[in-house]
């Protein structure tokens, strides 16, 4: 895919598919304190990233790019499965026996996923959309992020339940975050 500008909300989630390669390498090579660290700022971006996604981009995609819905179902289904993983990792937590191998299933689903939708969503949304259009997803995107859940919430995965749920997710998740953080 070629690089997009940052103005757009293609560039945008390339970005941060950067930023989520990145978090995976640090919290691979971290321990203790550090890889706690690391391993929340990921599983933020995570949920973050997906369900803005979910609000935003893929309903647009599914609309308007070839095979729309066959693609979509297919990266709801990877959302899905990579949220119930991570779901897993935050209960047993970065020094669980079970970490290192549940981690590497969300990295390579992660990855995978990424990967789709770099070569098949992206383009053609770059290609299909108006620059209006991708200026203003990606303003839509910004938006949905600064009031999304910042914890996985598996079963979640369309824009509809999103809005349904979502909102009430985000204040418990976003309670909790302040509480956690408060207490240490």
């Amino acid at each position: 895919m070629t690089r997009q500008s940052d103005d757009t909300v293609v560039g945008l989630l390339l970005r941060q598919h950067t930023e989520i390669r990145d978090l995976f390498a640090q919290v691979e090579k971290s321990s203790g304190k550090s890889r706690d660290e690391a391993f929340g700022r990921l599983r933020h971006l995570l949920a973050v990233h997906e369900t803005a996604e979910e609000e935003i981009v893929h309903p647009f995609a599914r609309r308007t790019i070839g095979n729309g819905e066959r693609i979509i179902d297919a990266r709801l289904k990877e959302e899905k499965g990579a949220k119930e993983i991570l779901q897993e990792l935050e209960k047993s937590g970065t020094g669980s026996d079970e970490f290192d191998a549940l981690f590497e299933r969300l990295h390579k689903a992660v990855e995978s996923h990424a990967e789709q939708e770099e070569r098949l969503e992206f383009p053609e949304l770059a290609e299909k959309a108006t620059p209006q259009q991708l200026k203003g997803m990606r303003a839509a995107v910004k938006a949905a992020e600064a009031v999304a859940p910042t914890h996985p919430h598996p079963g979640t995965e369309s824009a509809t339940k999103n809005a349904a749920l979502g909102p009430m997710a985000a204040v418990m998740d976003r309670t909790r975050d302040a509480i956690r953080k408060a207490m240490s």
